[in-house]
């Protein structure tokens, strides 16, 4: 099968377009490069199977990565001054704190870790140590805290307090509010009156008015403050200002972070699946690899975040995920083919070649109200997406990685990343599914690197200019025998870019923590030899 894959999806001029995509070319089985730049594996820590590692955060003084274990409920501590041989120090237990680690940030000797408490809907707690894994103080936060991050200057550990529920409209159902705590920690020990809250109260109310501007807030019986569930952190270089995707509302939340206040929140659109640049492979039951066009919307609903400068402006890198709320008492996930179309609608979309199998929300698309469904809202962008620091689409990469992934992994595209080589067993929902991203300048540039939660791997673009990123390089280390994921890479989840300034070996590297082989993967960011290249599976 013959495919063109696009460098860039917009911004660029039709002669750098052609050269772009005439340099392209699969080099071997798993991966598949562009001129420039590309990732080569140096390492691998194995940390014993599903969820043994998910995130991790780096400390440039000790050359040790600090890895959250949710299956152990520990935290481990992992040498990487060489990068060929990871090696663990130690693993703490974080069972007297709580049900398990969420997230882990380290600034200037404090390791800081996000640990859920059980039941979840009762407040966590952030836990600080020393990079030598010696307690320091715990500090109680908002329900379930997922991902934290200092601020660049030190001064602050931001905490995304998801406020997830149990249930709805059951008799022990309980729906906290998310919320994202501030904690001072520019002195010693940190204790709890250096707490505070960024609350979603002040748009209690204010739903409807939410709904109208695009903010999904679906929740039965919920307030803003109970729907608003943050995700993931970024910060601006000056320490003032935060963004914060709120991922199954489809939008961002504007922090300032001084006055520790939610500014406002952003809506983040819909993608048209029936543009040219914006094709999906909508089902399963296709008989192979079709990505064309469809009368479909994506919900970007992003999950990681990443902020950046170029010439002085702030901007915003997401992996557009898409997550469905499914819960006792409430589920929005729904197959096109189970749904009532309106007449508009071609009701051979229903069939499973076609839209049938795609999942979509039954919360959105019914737009006069009369019972039907008008249009359909399918979940995640497929894609990566770079903001304004307002929240305004700057470029989305389109249907790329879907093309990517095609064209370096025919055999296993869209796959599953916990059963064997299930291959297009993602197309009807979500596809390869961007969930994790990382931003770093290396050799005068800035670059971006994608992983894929489901088909697995690692994108690298270029992004030096936002509005046209360029694709140098993609590798899948999840390695296949037969029909079994045996070895190798599998399921990314957090990524981590450490610069050559803190690189135990004076050249970039990017760090891959991965949720089902329990994997944590160290690579170099290094130019392409001869424009063109491509890494073995290891």
């Amino acid at each position: 099968m013959t495919r063109t894959i696009r460098c860039l999806l917009g911004g660029m001029g039709m002669a750098a377009a052609l050269a772009c995509a005439a340099a392209i070319a699969p080099m071997g089985d798993r991966a598949l490069a562009a001129s420039g730049f590309r990732l080569e594996f140096l390492g691998r820590h194995n940390g014993g199977g599903v969820g043994a590692a998910e995130i991790a955060a780096y400390d440039r003084r000790s050359q040790r990565l600090f890895v959250t274990n949710a299956t152990d409920n520990a935290l481990v501590i992992i040498d990487i001054s060489d990068p060929s041989a990871p090696t663990e120090v130690n693993s703490i237990d974080l069972s007297p704190y709580g049900a398990g680690p969420n997230s882990v940030a380290v600034s200037r000797g404090k390791v800081a870790v996000a640990v859920e408490v059980a039941p979840k809907t009762d407040p966590g707690v952030v836990v600080f140590f020393d990079t030598d894994g010696n307690f320091r103080s715990q500090v109680q936060v908002g329900a379930l805290p997922d991902m934290l991050t200092f601020t660049p200057d030190g001064t602050y550990l931001l905490v995304a307090n998801e406020g997830e529920l149990n249930s709805y409209n059951q008799p022990d159902s309980v729906d906290p509010e998310g919320s994202i705590s501030i904690i001072n920690t520019s002195h010693g020990r940190v204790n709890q009156t250096d707490v505070r809250t960024a609350s979603f109260r002040k748009f209690n109310g204010e739903e409807a008015a939410l709904r109208a501007q695009g903010i999904r807030i679906f929740g039965p019986n919920a307030s803003a403050a109970q729907d608003l569930e943050p995700e993931y952190i970024a910060v601006s270089s000056d320490s003032r200002t935060a963004w914060v995707t709120l991922q199954e509302n489809n939008a961002f939340a504007i922090v300032d972070i001084q006055r520790a206040a939610v500014r406002r929140l952003a809506p983040l659109g819909f993608k048209d699946h029936s543009l040219g640049r914006n094709k999906l492979d909508a089902s399963d039951r296709d008989n192979g690899i079709n990505i064309r066009r469809w009368p479909v919307r994506g919900m970007y609903m992003p999950d990681a975040i990443a902020a950046f400068e170029v010439d002085g402006r702030t901007y915003l890198i997401t992996a557009n995920e898409g997550d469905a709320r499914d819960y006792d008492g409430f589920a929005e996930e729904a197959r096109v083919k189970d749904l009532k179309l309106d007449r508009i609608v071609d009701p051979a979309l229903k069939d499973e070649n076609k839209l049938g199998r795609l999942t979509v929300t039954s919360v959105n698309g019914d737009i006069d109200g009369d019972g039907d469904f008008d249009q359909l809202f399918a979940f995640g962008g497929r894609s990566f997406s770079i903001w304004n620091a307002r929240g305004r689409l700057i470029f989305d990469s389109g249907d790329q990685l879907e093309q990517i992934t095609a064209a370096a992994l025919p055999n296993e595209f869209n796959s599953n990343n916990d059963e064997d080589n299930s291959f297009d067993s993602r197309s009807d929902n979500k596809g390869p599914e961007p969930e994790g991203v990382t931003v770093g300048k290396a050799f005068g540039r800035t670059f971006a690197f994608v992983g894929m939660e489901r088909i697995g791997g690692i994108a690298t673009f270029e992004i030096s200019d936002p509005r046209a990123p360029v694709f140098q390089h993609y590798l899948n280390t999840r390695v296949f025998d037969g029909d079994d994921a045996v070895a190798g890479d599998s399921g990314p989840e957090g990524l981590l870019f450490i610069p050559r300034g803190g690189s135990p070996t004076g050249e970039p590297l990017v760090v891959a923590i991965h949720e089902i082989s329990g994997t944590t993967t160290v690579y170099a960011l290094r130019r392409s030899p001869g424009g063109a290249s491509a890494a073995r599976p290891h």
